[in-house]
């Protein structure tokens, strides 16, 4: 099974560049290589990452850390999918 996990995180005004390359730098930096990850930005300063793995619902899975409290306006948001069909390339 494939489980795709999305880590979410609003950057405080003017550092959505910072918190971008944090994102990056993190999803480098897993314990374990995911098959696949992306890095997607959206207005006000939102950086999303989402990690794709082959592995059970529950599996315990590394996860990108929580930014430092300065960078951002709130508390990461986190959600795990399985995957349930679709494309599996590059979009």
């Amino acid at each position: 099974m494939t489980v795709a996990l999305m880590w979410e995180a609003r950057a405080v005004v003017s550092r959505g560049a910072e918190l971008l390359e944090w994102a990056r730098a993190r999803a480098a930096e897993l314990a374990r290589e995911p098959l696949r990850y992306e890095l997607l930005r959206a207005p006000q300063d939102r950086v999303l990452v989402i990690t794709w793995w082959e592995a059970g619902y529950g599996a315990d899975l590394p996860e990108l850390p929580e930014p430092a409290p300065e960078l951002i306006t709130r508390a990461a948001h986190r959600w795990r999918f399985e995957v349930a069909g679709g494309s599996t390339g590059p979009a």
